[in-house]
């Protein structure tokens, strides 16, 4: 995903924001010089606060070593960072959603090895969830520690629509169905999507393959396997996702809305739409934007449900297991001290904790339920943590997954087959064609 978030992510967007904004007078560009560093990340409330804040609580407590910050809305990131690291211009910490992308940049050699830094730093390691470090790991080294909040893709749906046509939350694929012409009927779209985003439509195709044939169907993409998405059950997937575009089960214009201005989200609380899949990081933003959309209890969330006939395990989730911050090896060594230090110090403080625990997510961190039960979203948040921790599997977005050749691809495959321009077996044959890549 964009995943945050969001993406994916994928996480936080701005409305009409400018592609960058400079918080710090040296955070533009480059690994910058003398007693800072430079990091770069993602922009939009309420996300873009709990990170800035965190440095500039450290900034604070470390005046002779300062972190200068910029931020990006998530697309225009995406492109920024990748372009900045090839020409040797990274900023010294590196955001990011690990995986694939990872894996280039420490195929090229643009980021630290902070396996020995781990070893010396056991006490930061042992506080974050295990399952974090996944994406993180690169041939059984570390490249990159886990920060922020573990953010599952969340199936929200509208109470007040759903109750004023009577009906219950599907509980089955064949159960969405039947609910897209009932929701056509009344002039409420069934379902909101964003799908000039290209990585929002990609979740609906990361729960149809896991429940119909379990995390073994994309594993054998990712792990190389020749034509491995002719596999008969990713065609079905990639079918029965065609034949809810023809049922005019997404919103009219779909492929014109953006993520980043979350308007996919406004359409479901301003009740266009009655339902929407989307990260957890989503709640935070419904929660600032919509008015009293959330307060009043207006907004329902659920694990995807099973599809008929799948193999998948109903408790499995997609998104992502955590963010994630690497170093770049072009940085000096004392931005990278500054940097760890940082990592060490200032990353999910106890401030930090707290607010993001505000904004509605769950820390990549352990022992928080106390925490988590005591705040205004608990339900919400429990939700989360038990999606997150009960998950048999916790599949990474794949356009993360996947190396920026293979994502590139699949997203724009995507596009189209949600366009309905081209089949599920041209899909198939197109993503073969760049299988390892």
């Amino acid at each position: 995903m964009e995943n945050q978030i969001s993406r994916r992510t994928i996480l936080g967007f701005a409305a009409g924001a400018p592609a960058l904004m400079a918080l710090g007078a040296c955070g533009t560009s480059g690994p910058g010089s003398g007693g800072s560093a430079t990091y770069w990340y993602l922009s939009g409330q309420p996300q873009e606060g709990v990170r800035t804040g965190t440095v500039d609580r450290f900034n604070k407590a470390n005046p002779d070593s300062k972190i200068n910050p910029t931020t990006f809305q998530n697309d225009a990131y995406k492109t920024k960072i990748k372009t900045a690291i090839g020409a040797g211009q990274a900023p010294t910490l590196i955001w990011g959603w690990g995986g694939g992308t990872l894996a280039t940049y420490v195929k090229a050699g643009k980021v630290e090895d902070l396996t020995s830094w781990f070893d010396q730093n056991s006490a930061v390691k042992d506080k974050l969830f295990p399952s974090s470090f996944g994406a993180a790991t690169i041939d059984g080294k570390i490249y990159a520690m886990p920060c922020e909040t573990v953010q599952p893709i969340v199936l929200y749906y509208n109470k007040r629509v759903f109750d004023r046509l009577k009906v219950e939350p599907p509980q089955s694929w064949d159960e969405i169905m039947a609910l897209v012409p009932k929701f056509n009927a009344a002039g409420i779209a069934p379902f909101s999507l964003g799908g000039q985003s290209r990585w929002t439509n990609m979740m609906w195709l990361e729960f149809l393959f896991d429940r119909m044939g379990g995390p073994d169907v994309f594993q054998a993409v990712f792990d190389g396997e020749k034509d491995a998405w002719s596999n008969p059950i990713a065609i079905q997937a990639l079918t029965k996702v065609q034949d809810l575009v023809k049922a005019d089960g997404f919103i009219k214009g779909f492929s014109s809305i953006t993520a980043d201005s979350n308007a996919d989200q406004a359409l479901l609380y301003t009740d266009k739409a009655a339902m929407m899949l989307h990260g957890s990081w989503s709640y935070g933003i419904q929660q600032a934007d919509g008015g009293d959309f959330v307060s009043s209890d207006a907004l329902g969330y659920m694990n995807f449900p099973p599809i008929e006939g799948g193999k998948g395990d109903e408790t499995d989730t997609v998104g992502n297991p955590a963010q994630y911050l690497s170093i770049s090896s072009k940085a000096t060594k004392e931005q990278k001290d500054i940097a760890k230090k940082f990592l060490a110090k200032g990353v999910l403080d106890d401030e930090e904790v707290k607010q993001w625990i505000g904004t509605g997510g769950v820390p990549v961190l352990k022992g928080t339920q106390d925490l988590l039960a005591k705040d205004k979203n608990a339900d919400f948040l429990k939700f989360t943590y038990d999606v997150a921790s009960n998950a048999k599997v916790f599949a990474q977005s794949w356009d993360q997954a996947l190396s920026p050749t293979a994502a590139e691809t699949l997203l724009d495959n995507i596009v189209k087959l949600f366009q309905l321009s081209i089949s599920p077996q041209q899909f198939a044959d197109n993503m073969n064609a760049v299988i390892g890549q």
